[in-house]
């Protein structure tokens, strides 16, 4: 007897197995599609390795997916002829979930009222769906090229057992995994054939692999029809392929199951030819943001799969497209190696780009809402590329959409020159860490004072491409947060009468500096505040300041913050007293007490901690103590 060995679960998988079984989801029927699609993953896994040893395929060269129905046993079979597994395969693959995220889609699953399992292909555990149909569920596989046949058992509770088995009879072909499963008293209509048919018909119809379904009563020489039509769906005439088809296609090579917002079906013809069938999603991946930054497009040479991890064959801000590539001009034989620096990827990558983005330009242009619908999704991502595809900036820059302190509206940078006042030269921006905190911050209430729009950036990546970006259409970039401001040229208010009113000014300006010396660069007189009697900004030539407090927090920053500059609204009826106060000595040393509370309120305006919270507390505890006298 061959001797059987016990495992335990992984806790995440204990916990998805729980939700399977206990599922009231109605669409159970998801699970003959997960499982159908694996097979089909693993035909073309072998279908890659057989490129270099061809020896694999020797035994039986025509790879097929077999379903088998038992009624009399109450047994369903699913099996396949493609790369199998060894013990070790069957720990790492059904023991255990190693993709990140998992943890986090799990728990939002069990708390969730719909409980949507169709979702959970998309997390590579689409296996275990077959246990919202299995009492137990068998899985007996051989690995190509290798000797022993392991099978795995469970019935969905907290553990497993794997024994190795010498009984080559027990798989149909020489190779592959056959899973076996007992259907619960619930699951008998997934023993009628025309019911499976429906369903690959429904979900797999565009497998290139023929499935096959027996039941026992076809007649002895009877050999059974592929229920599928087993070719690649992007050779297929785009007019010959239905939204469904493509729908489903999509869910089955993305691992996604919302709908697919664009499509993308064409054929390259030229100096190298090439297939594309690609989709954009309609909803964020779970792995969008992932530190890896990894591609989902499949890479197929003459139908033959070649790899999913093809970081030459998209630029990591196209990372979120979903589908496949079919190149008629590279060799079969081609390794993972060879992909790199390869001319052929490289045009191949630079003719998607283009053609993605003049897609995204024309959907921009015809759909707005749509658009909009999409941008919100991978917006971010895409302003990745503005950052790190210098080719590519100006189409990039094109077809983004920002938020404004005019309105609530998303606007393109066309659309804001548009409506630029004549005096106006540069696009201004402000970037930050919130929407709301950018609004509010003192820097801006110059320009909404003058009804001039200010490009609101708050994602973390626009602290980056605004560095690197001078110029858009001849028009220049410009910070509302950094350098002097020139909102005078817009209405003359401040000339030679206000000059004189400044100079009572200046002898608190020379106070706060004195005072301030060790925490600012500077202090100057502000024409961009209208209500606030103070804000920070960066000195024209140092960093943007959200750049320098990502690079901080990522500690990827060797120096301390850059000291900024502290602006004084001349006009504000706290700095015009504090003006007075600097002409009685006995006021300076309260002067230099406010002095210190008004740049840390700046701090605090600016999105930053005080300096010292304790004696901040304190000194306000102070003056308003001192006020009520």
């Amino acid at each position: 007897m061959p001797k059987s060995e016990k495992l335990e679960f992984q806790t995440e998988v204990s916990q998805l197995l729980k939700l399977m079984i206990n599922s009231v989801y109605s669409e159970k029927e998801v699970f003959i599609r997960e499982l159908v699609s694996n097979a089909s993953d693993a035909c073309d896994k072998l279908r890659y390795l057989s490129n270099t040893k061809e020896k694999l395929l020797k035994d039986d060269p025509n790879f097929s997916v077999s379903i088998n129905i038992d009624k009399k046993s109450n047994l369903i079979s699913i099996s396949d002829n493609g790369v199998g597994m060894n013990k070790k395969d069957l720990i790492s693959n059904l023991g255990t979930i190693a993709r990140s995220g998992t943890a986090h889609f799990l728990k939002e699953l069990s708390e969730s009222k719909t409980k949507d399992l169709s979702l959970i292909g998309q997390f590579g555990v689409g296996f275990y769906s077959a246990f919202m149909v299995a009492s137990q569920t068998k899985v007996i596989t051989r690995k190509a090229g290798e000797n022993k046949i392991w099978i795995w058992a469970s019935d969905g509770e907290s553990n497993f057992t794997i024994e190795e088995n010498e009984d080559l009879d027990l798989l149909p072909s020489n190779r592959g995994t056959t899973i076996e499963l007992t259907l619960t008293k619930e699951a008998k209509e997934y023993l009628e054939k025309s019911r499976i048919e429906s369903i690959i018909r429904k979900y797999s119809d565009h497998i290139s692999i023929p499935i096959f379904i027996t039941d026992g009563s076809e007649k002895k020489d009877e050999k059974p029809e592929s229920v599928n039509s087993a070719s690649a769906i992007w050779t297929r005439p785009k007019n010959k392929i239905t939204e469904e088809q493509y729908k489903e296609f999509y869910n089955h090579v993305g691992q996604m199951f919302d709908d697919p917002w664009m499509t993308s079906h064409y054929k390259a013809e030229g100096k190298i030819e090439y297939t594309v069938l690609n989709f954009i999603p309609s909803s964020k991946p779970f792995d969008l943001y992932e530190p890896a930054r990894e591609n989902r497009l499949k890479l197929y040479v003459k139908r033959v799969f070649i790899t999913d991890n093809c970081p030459e064959l998209v630029p990591p801000y196209l990372r979120f497209i979903r589908g496949v590539i079919d190149s008629e001009d590279l060799p079969l034989n081609i390794s993972r190696e060879m992909l790199q620096n390869n001319p052929v990827v490289a045009k191949i990558r630079s003719s998607l780009v283009k053609r993605t983005l003049s897609d995204l330009k024309k959907k921009l242009s015809k759909d707005r809402k749509s658009y909009e619908s999409f941008w919100l999704n991978f917006g971010p991502v895409l302003k990745e590329g503005i950052y790190e595809d210098f080719e590519k900036k100006e189409s990039l820059l094109e077809i983004s959409l920002f938020k404004n302190s005019k309105s609530k509206e998303l606007i393109s940078l066309d659309e804001y020159i548009e409506g630029m006042d004549k005096k106006q030269k540069d696009i201004y921006f402000m970037t930050g860490d919130s929407y709301e905190n950018i609004l509010n911050n003192p820097s801006l209430e110059g320009y909404k004072s003058r009804d001039i729009n200010v490009l609101v950036l708050d994602d973390p990546v626009d602290s980056f491409w605004t560095s690197s970006t001078p110029l858009y259409k001849e028009k220049s970039f410009k910070s509302v947060t950094k350098g002097l401001d020139d909102l005078d040229s817009f209405d003359g208010k401040k000339e030679k009468d206000e000059k004189k009113e400044n100079k009572s000014i200046d002898p608190l300006v020379v106070l706060l500096k004195e005072q301030l010396k060790d925490k600012v660069k500077d202090v100057r007189i502000s024409s961009r505040l209208t209500d606030s009697a103070v804000c920070l900004v960066g000195d024209d030539n140092a960093m943007d300041p959200q750049l320098e407090k990502i690079l901080q927090q990522h500690n990827q920053l060797n120096q301390e913050l850059s000291l900024k500059i502290l602006e004084i609204n001349s006009d504000h009826k706290l700095i015009k007293k504090l003006a007075k106060m600097c002409t009685k000595k006995d006021e300076i040393i309260k002067i230099s007490k406010i002095a210190t509370m008004l740049y840390e309120q700046s701090k605090i305006l600016d999105g930053e901690k005080p300096t010292d919270p304790a004696l901040f507390s304190k000194s306000i505890i102070d003056t308003i103590y001192l006020s009520l006298d």
